[in-house]
């Protein structure tokens, strides 16, 4: 598998996706947790590789007076992104890659992702980690709903398998990273009360901090 394999500038690739998506095994048990960790107070969110919006659209039902920058760079998510939300003046869609450095979005409370980062290189994604805590407010929350490598590859078939999938069928364009070295990164940049509050198999709620 090459490093460098991004599938998702396709939009057949994108429809497949979310064609499937909803049907993730206990996904909804990690979005939930990840609602319970955005304080009641949060009133600017960024949403880094939004997809479709769904996260966006649930945080904004929880915090109806929040304001969200939803980022991707998909032109078919994008499209999906305008869909949505174009009629809602609290979200602002901003097309851009993940792999290159965040622009200046100003501060936030939330700075939240799902699904999305294990599709960069390691050390763009460690990166990421540092420019979302770079722009979180004081006491600002960093929320990861994510994708992560098994501990062997017996463990990463047998997540395959809950999901439907072969070994051949595995998105080339993902590029997993161990639950606890995705956490040694955050507590190294600086993030506080780093955690992984919720696991099921390769899907993890990664969270820090902004002391």
């Amino acid at each position: 598998m090459s490093d460098d394999i991004n599938l998702w500038t396709s939009a057949e690739h994108a429809q497949r996706y979310l064609a499937v998506a909803y049907q993730i095994p206990r996904r909804q048990e990690g979005e939930a947790s990840l609602l319970e960790c955005v304080p009641a107070a949060t009133r600017r969110i960024l949403d880094l590789g939004s997809g479709e919006g769904r996260l966006a659209g649930l945080l904004l039902d929880r915090l109806p007076e929040a304001t969200a920058v939803v980022l991707d760079f998909s032109d078919e998510m994008l499209g999906r992104l305008h869909a949505r939300f174009d009629a809602d003046p609290r979200v602002s869609v901003c097309a851009h890659d993940l792999s290159t450095p965040l622009p200046d979005l100003g501060r936030f409370d939330a700075v939240v992702s799902s699904f999305a980062i294990h599709h960069l290189l390691d050390l763009r994604k460690r990166a990421l980690y540092e420019e979302a805590h770079a722009r979180l407010t004081p006491d600002g929350v960093f929320l990861n709903l994510e994708h992560v490598a098994s501990a062997t590859p017996a463990l990463h078939v047998w997540f395959l398998a809950a999901l439907g999938l072969t070994p051949e069928e595995d998105d080339p364009s993902n590029k997993l990273a161990p639950v606890e070295t995705q956490l040694q990164w955050l507590g190294e940049i600086g993030f506080t009360d780093v955690d992984c509050h919720w696991k099921w198999r390769e899907l993890a709620l990664l969270a820090g901090v902004r002391s």
